[in-house]
């Protein structure tokens, strides 16, 4: 059988696991392999806690926050590369495209999951997603010059933000995560830095869970998470 991959492209070290913990983990338990791809460390803007050390450097801060999303990814069944590219601001080099480009012509992912088009509190996140679908775009075109097939058309599925109300966010799909929720629960607890963030996305996922069984009638659903389509879905069938 053909390994069936995901990428996750995720702004700063810990945006993945509030937003998508219970996708990568649900995915995980069905076989799949999950490669999160962290453009940040978060080291300045969502690292509050770490600064209030004494003597603390933005390089200890980075070795904080990585060793918080590593055991976070491990937790839910994913390996995790970090990019480096700075925070507030988020600065791409020259070579973060192509390498976003390499990542989804290797892995060839049956769907990828990523940041919302708009987040007026964090213009980091906006950039991660120009920066997924423009890779998107460019892993597509025969003449992009990057090793590996060209890739196919694999959805996009743009987790929800923190605010989604300021930010345009429509949650066209609900994904039921009760049978990896308790996962997600210890990833979100292994990111020590931002305790503040662990019950906000613990009644979000329940929040979340109650409208999933509205729209569904699956009364088993307890806790779920949103998402919003890039791209149209094409279908044979109204379902």
């Amino acid at each position: 059988m053909a390994e069936k991959n995901i990428l996750v492209v995720s702004a700063h070290a810990a945006d993945f696991v509030w937003r998508a913990g219970g996708a990568i983990a649900l995915y995980h338990q069905r076989g799949y392999r999950v490669r999160i791809v962290c453009l940040s460390y978060g080291e300045r803007g969502e690292s509050q806690q770490a600064w209030k050390e004494p003597g603390i450097t933005v390089d200890r801060v980075k070795q904080i926050r990585g060793e918080e999303a590593t055991r976070a990814a491990e937790i839910l069944g994913a390996e995790i590369r970090f990019y480096d590219c700075g925070d507030y601001p988020l600065q791409p080099t020259d070579e973060t495209i192509p390498a976003l480009v390499g990542e989804l012509r290797e892995l060839q992912p049956q769907f990828i999951l990523g940041h919302s088009a708009h987040d007026p509190y964090n213009p980091d996140h906006a950039l991660a997603h120009d920066l997924t679908l423009r890779s998107r775009v460019y892993a597509q075109a025969a003449g992009y010059p990057a090793e590996g097939r060209q890739l196919g058309v694999p959805p996009v599925f743009l987790f929800e933000p923190h605010q989604p109300e300021q930010c345009d966010f429509k949650p066209h799909l609900l994904l039921d995560i009760t049978p990896v929720y308790d996962r997600k629960v210890k990833a979100m607890e292994s990111i020590e830095g931002q305790k503040y963030m662990w019950d906000y996305y613990a009644d979000l996922a329940r929040r979340r869970g109650v409208q999933a069984v509205r729209n569904s009638g699956r009364k088993e659903i307890q806790y779920a998470e949103a998402f919003e389509r890039a791209y149209p879905q094409v279908t044979g069938e109204l379902d």
